[in-house]
């Protein structure tokens, strides 16, 4: 990157002080990059802004949606739903896992 951060909204980049996405190296600094792992949806979850499950809920993902995943912990996972342009924190268990 050169130059200085470019402020990106963190409701439509999976951007958060301490991680973000590979795919905005190019705009943002971060101590830590993650590339996106797909996933799709095998239970509707709803997509919450934090990983609190009483966080307020962004939208619904349904079954058969991609949601792009950078982290995975305490059981939520935190990355990208791109149908609904919004980057938020789902349940991992409504993902699918490989080999499964």
């Amino acid at each position: 990157m050169l130059g200085a951060s470019v402020p990106l909204d963190p409701l439509h980049n999976a951007v958060r002080p301490d991680l973000a996405d590979v795919r905005l190296a190019d705009r943002v600094f971060a101590p830590h990059y993650a590339a996106s792992v797909p996933r799709i949806v095998v239970a509707a979850t709803p997509l919450r802004q934090g990983s609190d499950v009483a966080s307020n809920a962004l939208a619904e993902l349904v079954v058969g949606e991609v949601f792009e995943v950078l982290e995975f912990a305490k059981g939520r996972a935190w990355g990208r739903a791109p149908g609904h342009d919004l980057v938020g924190y789902v349940d991992a268990d409504a993902l699918s896992w490989p080999g499964k």
